[in-house]
């Protein structure tokens, strides 16, 4: 057997040649990943009298946080992408193409934050969710929620962009990741805090409108700006996050309506951050590296994966077996630190890799086809990639998790 192991690294790092290094960045940045999502679901864990005081409210939060993956993670690739093409300069001026994005980031995210209250609302309506906290409401929630989680975003992917030009870092292996964690740990918190707005008659319903205004004014100068690049951006962003907002207040409505049997084992709702955000993660990689070798032609836009396609995707499934292993005995060390039920190690293990890689089967066909279906399209596969994959990642993430407690008979009876 210890023959046989490093015969087995051997193979691997003859198989993945200059990959070697990049699963190491990745990996590290996975682990971290992992490591504060679990932080946020003992968060998520810690205000169910929140959301039982805001119906709806758990409807907004898959998509509040994707949304600070969706596009910072973008924002990241589209940088990404110039990095390779040897035509980025570290500067923020508005006309810079940095400076744009930043416009870009800042624009997008108060007007998907208003987007999001509505499309929460309307999803939880529509899906028969009955007595929700009004749209008015939920947008001062997601506005100011939203705007204090992407100021510490906005500056940890301005600081990797930096690193990436001094220190050479391939931001396909560590923006997503990065920005999935910092998306899951500091969004929670920020809608948290948020809710302190609320409830407060006549001073809320005015912040309600005074947000709906801003984002209007925002889309608007954003839309007429002289600017080409923030222009393009938003006018190619806006459609693709409208979709993955809806799919990830579909996946809200998944843990709103399977919330009882979390209740049994409080463990594994510690579980769903991390679950969720891993997919996003690993699922945003795969988009990124294939986006920036689609772009530079080192990937072929075909209906069968190239080697060199093939080679990414196996990256991606060889990360994705320790980060759900980690996740599991992560969440039940976690729960159990805080008092909380557990079924147990092995159960949480096989609820976190049988819902896992039935996720990342599909996550792989999403981001491959997805990614070389926008650059068919004539459309930025970097504006494209990361929303379409973390979208509907969080809506088959939280399927196929709740799926997987059930079929281990860990579900509520």
């Amino acid at each position: 057997m210890l023959r046989r192991r490093p015969r087995l690294v051997a193979r691997l790092r003859a198989l993945l040649g200059p990959d070697t290094a990049a699963a190491r960045q990745s990996l590290v940045a996975l682990s971290l990943n992992s490591t504060t999502s679990l932080l946020a679901g003992a968060m998520l864990g810690s205000i169910t009298a929140t959301f039982a005081k805001l119906p709806g409210l758990l409807v907004l939060v898959p998509a509040a946080i994707g949304l600070r993956g969706n596009i910072f993670g973008t924002f990241g690739n589209r940088i990404s992408t110039t990095i390779h093409a040897g035509t980025f300069r570290m500067s923020t001026r508005p006309e810079s193409v940095l400076g744009q994005n930043v416009l870009a980031a800042s624009s997008l995210t108060l007007v998907m934050s208003v987007a999001l209250a509505v499309l929460a609302k309307a999803v939880a309506v529509a899906l028969g969710l009955s007595g929700t906290t009004s749209i008015l409401t939920l947008a001062v929630i997601s506005v100011i929620g939203g705007v204090l989680a992407s100021v510490v975003v906005l500056g940890a992917t301005l600081g990797l962009s930096a690193g990436a030009v001094r220190y050479g870092w391939d931001l396909d292996n560590v923006n997503a990741p990065l920005v999935s964690t910092l998306g899951d740990v500091v969004t929670l918190p920020a809608l948290w805090v948020a809710t302190f707005a609320t409830g407060l008659g006549l001073i809320t319903s005015s912040l309600g409108v005074a947000v709906v205004a801003a984002a209007v004014l925002a889309l608007v100068l954003s839309l007429r700006s002289r600017l080409e690049e923030l222009r393009r951006i938003v006018q190619e962003s806006l459609p693709v996050l409208v979709v993955a907002g809806t799919v990830s207040a579909m996946a809200g409505i998944v843990l709103e309506g399977r919330f009882s049997s979390f209740d049994r084992y409080p463990a594994l709702l510690v579980l769903v951050p991390a679950h969720l955000s891993s997919a996003g993660a690993l699922g945003g990689i795969l988009s990124g590296r294939l986006s920036s070798k689609l772009v530079l032609g080192i990937v072929p836009s075909r209906a069968t994966p190239s080697r060199e396609a093939r080679l990414d995707i196996f990256l991606v499934l060889l990360l994705a077996v320790p980060v759900y292993v980690f996740n599991a005995v992560g969440a039940h060390v976690v729960a159990r630190v805080l008092g909380e039920a557990s079924p147990g190690v092995l159960e949480m293990l096989a609820a976190s890799l049988t819902g896992g890689l039935l996720a990342m089967a599909l996550v792989v066909v999403i981001a491959y086809y997805g990614t070389i279906a926008s650059v068919g399209a004539g459309v930025d596969p970097d504006t494209y990639g990361i929303p379409v994959v973390s979208s509907t990642v969080d809506f088959v993430g939280a399927f196929t998790l709740t799926v997987a407690i059930a079929a281990l008979g860990l579900a509520a009876t």
